[in-house]
């Protein structure tokens, strides 16, 4: 893997991703939201030494955005984690199973078994809300849906399949309520448009007429949601 130097002592090297493609016909550089990960694009015979001299006249837009990539959040006792769109603390507790009390978190074990525990619950807690709002759409738009499914997915927050079956990122029940809703009535929507025309957007303005702010909020703020790691997840 090539690996840029810093131009100032101070900085750390800059490992690339090299991507050749009979389709590219221009270097293009593109920093992943969810790791840091950078790849550096470049046609199939483009001289490797030409693409990397392309990154190092972008090494400034480089390391501001490697600067925004949302931090790994550790999970411990102690620490926040959003859950409808406000931080709790995670705490130890003696029930059974999670609870929430208060703006906490009870999580029943030692810390070895905590973050398999939140994910547990916070899958739980999304199926619920995730089934109900897109019964809930389904119903305003009168067409039944197939089924939902969860998943941890991270290029897109849902899905919906010709055959009426939709599918979400369990990790909206991190997010704001109304921002989980507007996932739900997106995806619905897609149950009589399977398009981003006009009039899918007004089906979706229908179900959920101040869709807008929230549909902003993932655009913004969605990638932070993964800076959080679950075991099993």
């Amino acid at each position: 893997m090539p690996v840029l130097p810093p131009s100032d002592p101070g900085q750390t090297p800059i490992e690339i991703t090299l991507r050749r493609s009979a389709r590219a016909r221009r270097f293009s550089l593109r920093v992943s939201r969810l790791d840091g990960r950078v790849t550096l694009s470049l046609p199939a015979r483009a001289r490797e030494a030409d693409a990397l001299a392309f990154a190092r006249a972008q090494e400034d837009w480089l390391r501001r955005a490697l600067a925004s990539v949302p931090s790994e959040a550790t999970l411990r006792f102690g620490a926040g984690i959003p859950y409808e769109g406000q931080m709790i603390v995670l705490a130890p507790g003696t029930a059974r199973a999670p609870q929430i009390v208060g703006d906490s978190l009870l999580v029943p074990g030692d810390e070895a078994q905590l973050a398999r525990r939140v994910a547990a619950f916070l899958k739980t807690r999304a199926r619920d809300r995730l089934v109900a709002a897109s019964d809930r759409f389904a119903i305003a738009l009168g067409r039944p849906h197939a089924g939902v499914t969860l998943r941890d997915t991270r290029s897109r927050w849902g899905s919906c399949t010709h055959d009426g079956r939709l599918m979400y990122s369990w990790r909206l029940i991190m997010a704001p309520p109304a921002v989980l809703d507007y996932v739900c009535a997106h995806e619905v929507a897609h149950l009589a448009q399977m398009n981003h025309s006009p009039a899918f957007w007004a089906e979706v303005a229908q179900l959920m007429p101040d869709y807008q702010p929230w549909r902003q909020w993932l655009k913004r703020h969605g990638q932070t949601l993964h800076a959080y790691r679950f075991d099993g997840s």
